[in-house]
């Protein structure tokens, strides 16, 4: 992973960062379940932004691992290793980038990264999956010579920690 693109543990600290990345630079949607799109940041959605990591990353014992991506030192985006029940020692990737930070290779950076701690946490290997229209990820994959299945718009593919 180049030297500017970190992926620090997710506690208090990292987490209010990662919400001024969030709100200054993704909708709520991008970045956490929401019931209704669009709207924007409110009391409410800045409240469930962090409820929703104080109850995965940052519950006891945690459902995930989530980290705060940083570039040169802020905070652009979160990367997620999450465990599946239903295949044993894999997880599921989740990561997203503020808008203005996409496109700079970050995204690769943090691949590896993931992988990285995939690997540490003992993890097997890992599900990646996104939309057919998400060029940047369909890009990533194939420049690391990943295979994945297209099913109408949904794009999987089982990653490897090795």
């Amino acid at each position: 992973m180049p030297v500017h693109v970190t992926l620090e543990p997710l506690d208090e600290r990292c987490l209010t960062d990662l919400l001024r990345a969030a709100v200054a630079d993704a909708e709520p949607g991008e970045v956490m379940p929401v019931e209704q799109p669009g709207g924007g940041w409110d009391a409410d959605r800045t409240a469930g932004f962090l409820a929703f990591h104080r109850g995965r990353a940052l519950a006891s014992p945690p459902i995930e691992s989530t980290y705060g991506i940083r570039v040169d030192g802020d905070v652009v985006g979160a990367a997620r290793l999450c465990p599946l029940p239903d295949a044993p020692g894999a997880a599921e990737a989740g990561v997203w980038i503020g808008r203005s930070r996409r496109g700079a290779g970050i995204g690769t950076a943090v691949l590896g990264g993931l992988l990285e701690r995939a690997r540490a946490e003992g993890y097997a290997k890992v599900f990646v999956s996104t939309t057919a229209d998400n060029t940047a990820v369909l890009r990533m994959l194939a420049a690391r010579g990943i295979d994945y299945a297209v099913d109408h718009n949904a794009v999987t593919a089982w990653v490897s920690c090795g």
